[in-house]
């Protein structure tokens, strides 16, 4: 299923369960890293996934809201 309001922010609500879905993927689903193309084709948005941090960035820099 596809969600077409590209044009509008989450609520809240979505907030939380985009958050609740990306620890289940990470806890489930992913394995050592998954590569991602999102969001406007324009102007998309690349995500990487992995199990270690950017190599010389601290821990601490990784936060989640």
């Amino acid at each position: 299923m596809r969600n077409d309001r590209h044009d509008e922010p989450l609520s809240s609500e979505e907030l939380e369960l985009f958050l609740q879905y990306l620890h289940r993927f990470a806890r489930h689903d992913l394995d050592l890293f998954a590569l991602l193309e999102v969001g406007d084709p324009a102007s998309p948005c690349y995500v990487t996934l992995t199990r270690e941090p950017v190599s010389g960035t601290e821990r601490a820099a990784y936060r989640c809201p």
